[in-house]
């Protein structure tokens, strides 16, 4: 077992873990550690626990110090100075006329590298503004180029539901989420309806999929043929969350629609009859280019 503390540099970022030797640090403190990017200041969000030699990322980098006041003075002032990068860098895009949209700049700690976050189409030739900015900051000068995900989760914003963007409160690295699981919770397939700000299908559409998969597994298609208590019938309308069918009994005389839980009916023929896809379904090329 191995002594770390996790430590993260943004909102919903990615935990990381570092060696605390001998300091003991509670939840919430920021600290200075060395990073791959450099000198950085982190927040804790693991205090000191005991974890598997497999779960580290050898080699495990140690916590310099528990930020001081000087420390936290000094990350204030990074915060302005990217403020201007920020605005230097937006007028030297324009003076290029390059295809892309600044999204962040971030100063690590020691000042000795700047990141330029953007996104853009496709591949952009920006060698001639970094040898500009270089120039003007006079330090080393990284661009990088993020999906439109990663823009959303670092701008943040508000959902349809009301509450701030999950990508930006909590979820420290995004999952697959395809059209399937639409399909699959029977939600409208409306690329509207579906999709979040950042354009793609919306996280929140994974929470559920596997409750969803465990109740599919157990009911009947819509089409199948099952007995009821009160005879042979034909599945027309199925409700999930309910975990119940609405079947058509086979009464020649009456025939009529009753509703069953699945635990009272067992399926004789499980064949789905062939649907036509719902009618809100506006594009499926566009549908697609929601997946990420």
């Amino acid at each position: 077992m191995v002594t770390v503390v996790g430590v993260r540099f943004r909102t919903a970022g990615k935990i990381y873990y570092f060696d605390p030797e001998d300091l003991v640090i509670p939840v919430g403190a920021n600290v200075i550690v060395e990073t791959a990017r450099g000198i950085e200041l982190g927040y804790v969000v693991i205090a000191n626990r005991d974890v598997p030699e497999e779960e580290i990322v050898a080699p495990l980098k140690k916590v310099i110090r528990i930020a001081t006041e000087e420390d936290m003075e000094h990350h204030s002032e990074n915060l302005k100075k990217e403020k201007e990068a920020f605005d230097i860098c937006l007028k030297k895009i324009k003076e290029h006329n390059l295809d892309m949209k600044l999204i962040d700049v971030e100063y690590t700690f020691d000042n000795n590298k700047i990141l330029f976050y953007f996104t853009a189409d496709g591949r952009i030739d920006f060698r001639e503004l970094v040898k500009d900015l270089a120039a003007i900051f006079r330090t080393r000068i990284e661009l990088r180029q993020i999906g439109v995900r990663d823009e959303t989760k670092m701008m943040g914003g508000i959902g349809i539901c009301g509450r701030v963007l999950c990508c930006h409160k909590f979820l420290y690295e995004f999952q697959p989420v395809s059209i399937k699981m639409a399909k699959e919770q029977g939600l409208s397939l409306n690329p509207a309806k579906i999709s979040g700000c950042c354009g793609r299908l919306m996280c929140c559409l994974r929470y559920e999929h596997e409750a969803y998969e465990e109740i599919l597994a157990r009911m009947p298609k819509k089409g199948a043929i099952v007995q009821t208590p009160e005879g042979p019938g034909t599945v027309m309308e199925i409700y999930l969350l309910k975990e119940c069918v609405k079947v058509k009994m086979e009464n020649e005389n009456d025939p009529d629609l009753k509703v069953f839980n699945i635990n009272e009916i067992e399926i004789i023929k499980d064949v789905a009859v062939q649907q036509e896809e719902n009618e809100d379904i506006e594009d499926l090329e566009a549908l697609k280019e929601l997946e990420d």
